[in-house]
């Protein structure tokens, strides 16, 4: 496959993945900050996962619902970091010529894109090991641990959720205006 293939999967998923992937930062979000920074009580951060695990669905389709998100996540950083050319030396007066949101998708992708892929697949194996394997709590705790930056400690947990999804939405607000699906039509006359 070439680089113009990638670019229309890339271009043509995306748009599918914006609102859940929106919804799921966001809500992952919520979540590590009200339980870590502002004492938020067990209900109420279940109010969080219902949103972030697709648990409104029942039971039956949370797991396809998690899987099918983090693949898509995937599938969006494989044909994104094919399409990047962070790897070449960058052309300045090349760069300074695109728009601004674009510039930022550009420059954040290499940064991001790591933990992006690490939360995507300790998600999938967590959600996916208690759900369809049996795997316990204590053994599906490891992709969680890693899943939330448990390794930061107590103080850095929350940063690094925070960093990662804000991470996610920024390349969610740059790629969807990549698309052109908000531009403005002109009339037809």
């Amino acid at each position: 496959m070439n680089q113009r293939t990638f670019r229309t999967i890339h271009r043509k998923v995306a748009p599918i993945l914006f609102l859940p992937l929106m919804i799921s930062a966001l809500s992952g979000i919520g979540y590590r900050l009200g339980k870590s920074w502002f004492g938020m009580s067990g209900e109420t951060a279940d109010i969080f996962m219902i949103f972030h695990q697709g648990e409104y669905l029942g039971d039956a389709l949370k797991p396809i619902y998690v899987l099918l998100l983090g693949i898509g996540l995937i599938g969006m950083i494989i044909t994104g970091v094919t399409m990047s050319r962070f790897w070449q030396p960058s052309n300045p007066k090349a760069s300074s010529s695109l728009p601004a949101f674009r510039q930022i998708h550009r420059k954040f992708a290499p940064i991001i894109f790591l933990p992006l892929a690490l939360s995507a697949f300790t998600g999938i194996f967590y959600r996916i090991g208690k759900s369809w394997f049996g795997m316990s709590s204590e053994q599906a705790e490891i992709f969680m641990e890693i899943h939330q930056g448990e390794y930061f400690g107590d103080f850095g947990k929350p940063i690094y959720v925070l960093l990662v999804g804000l991470g996610l939405i920024a390349m969610l607000a740059t790629g969807i205006k990549m698309t052109g699906i908000f531009r403005q039509r002109r009339p037809q006359e």
